[in-house]
C-alpha cells in the first residue's frame, strides 16, 4: 500500500515548495515510485517541479459533463474516466504528477467525485509513495482524492496568525473524518524561536523547523523550479532528516 503524505498550509506558508522539495527529494532518495499530486486549485506544484501539466482533472470532467456524447461507444462513464485520470498523469525524472485543477462548476458532481475518488485511490496504490499538496479547506483530500493520509503534514510559518490557520486545520480533518496515522506540524521560514505554547496549542506534533534560506526565496520570486536549489543545501538536509523521521516513525 502506497504511504501518503498529505500537506495542508494556509497560503503563503510555502506549502507547495515543501511539498515539491519532498517530491525531489523521495525521487532522489530511490526509495521507491513517487506520484505527485496537485490538488490545490492554483495548481502550482508542476512549476514548483519543472513540469507543465498537459491535461487536468478540472479539464477532463468538464469535458465529460459537456460532452457526454463524446464517450466512446461501449464504453461505461466509469471506464472513461478511468482511462482519461490515466492518460492526464505526466511522466517526469523521478516522479510522476498527476494535476486536479479547478474545483467543479455549479452542476451535481456527486456521482463523479465518488467514482473519480475510486479511481485516484486505486490509481494510487501504484505507487510506494504519494504526496499530495492540498489547499487549507483539504476539498480534494475530503472528496476527490482519498480520504486517509498515513501523514498529515501542516506547514506554518512561526506567526501567531500562521499557526492559528495549522489549528483550524487540524479540527477540519477530524470534522470531514479524514483518516491519519499521524498528524504533524512543519515550521517554514523559520528566523529564530517559535512560542512552544502556540505549537502546543495546534493539537499537531513539531515534526522540524525549515530556516529561512535566501536562495529558495529567490527562486521562488522569480517562480523557477526547485532544480536550482542545491541537493548539498542547508535545507535540504534538514528537510530530509524530518522527512526520514516522520516516514519512519
Amino acid at each position: 500500500m502506497a504511504y501518503v503524505i498529505a500537506l495542508a498550509g494556509k497560503g503563503g506558508t510555502g506549502k507547495t515548495t515543501i511539498a515539491g522539495l519532498i517530491v525531489r527529494l523521495l525521487g532522489e532518495s530511490k526509495r521507491g515510485s513517487v506520484l505527485a499530486v496537485d490538488a490545490d486549485p492554483n495548481s502550482n506544484l508542476g512549476e514548483v517541479l519543472g513540469v507543465t501539466p498537459q491535461e487536468t482533472i478540472g479539464e477532463i470532467l468538464d469535458f465529460i459533463g459537456a460532452h457526454p456524447d463524446k464517450i466512446p461507444a461501449g464504453m461505461t462513464k466509469d471506464r472513461f474516466i478511468e482511462y482519461k485520470v490515466q492518460t492526464a498523469v505526466q511522466e517526469a525524472k523521478g516522479f510522476d504528477l498527476l494535476t486536479m485543477g479547478k474545483p467543479e462548476g455549479p452542476g451535481c458532481y456527486c456521482y463523479v467525485n465518488n467514482v473519480l475518488r475510486s479511481v485516484v485511490e486505486r490509481l494510487m496504490q501504484e505507487y510506494d509513495y504519494v504526496v499530495i499538496d492540498n489547499e487549507a479547506g483539504l476539498e480534494h483530500l475530503s472528496r476527490r482524492t482519498t480520504r486517509r493520509a498515513d501523514c498529515l503534514l501542516v506547514v506554518a510559518q512561526p506567526s501567531a496568525v500562521s499557526l492559528k490557520a495549522a489549528q483550524r486545520i487540524k479540527q477540519l480533518v477530524g470534522q470531514l473524518q479524514i483518516e491519519t496515522r499521524q498528524s504533524v506540524l512543519l515550521i517554514n521560514a523559520s528566523r529564530g524561536r517559535v512560542d512552544p505554547a502556540q505549537v502546543r496549542e495546534t493539537g499537531l506534533l513539531l515534526a522540524g523547523k525549515l530556516a529561512f534560506d535566501q536562495t529558495l526565496a529567490r527562486l521562488s520570486a522569480r517562480g523557477s523550479s526547485l532544480t536550482g536549489l542545491s541537493r548539498r543545501s542547508k535545507m535540504m538536509a534538514t528537510l530530509e532528516k524530518i522527512l526520514k523521521k516522520t516516514i519512519d516513525h
